[in-house]
């Protein structure tokens, strides 16, 4: 059933996606989660914050232009389905219209951490991990 919506360009349907989530947090030992490429929309948000009753401390948002997105996944070489420029420009437009007004909700609230995408794996790599620190920082100070 992914492999279905994944294949059109589609998103997963929210309910699916939390309950997947909700079973891997309860099975997990941490506390702590970095959830990749979710909430995607806007139902898939509501639907996180009512089942799981949890908000985001942060939002780490890569930013990359069309252009660039559409490269590297042309480029990525997995053998996935979805992987051509039809299914891609589908994806990109959801992606707009879905996902970038769940990144200014979330940037609203000022917990959006803007990455220039484009740039190295090294020097994204190096930017994300000082988010992550300046996060650890601020939690710990607030726990004092």
């Amino acid at each position: 059933m992914i492999q279905d919506f994944k294949k059109e360009g589609k998103l997963v349907p929210s309910d699916v996606v939390v309950k997947v989530l909700q079973q891997a947090m309860q099975r997990s030992k941490n506390k702590k989660f970095l959830i990749d490429g979710f909430p995607r929309n806007e139902e898939n948000r509501i639907s996180v914050e009512n089942v799981l009753k949890i908000e985001p401390d942060m939002v780490l948002f890569l930013d990359c232009s069309k252009e660039e997105m559409t490269r590297r996944l042309l480029n990525r070489n997995q053998g996935r389905v979805d992987d051509n420029i039809d299914t891609i420009k589908k994806r990109l437009k959801v992606y707009s219209e879905s996902t970038l007004p769940v990144i200014d909700y979330y940037n609203a609230k000022g917990k959006v951490r803007k990455i220039n995408g484009e740039k190295s794996i090294d020097e994204v790599f190096e930017e994300v991990s000082g988010v992550f620190k300046e996060l650890d920082e601020s939690q710990e100070q607030s726990k004092a």
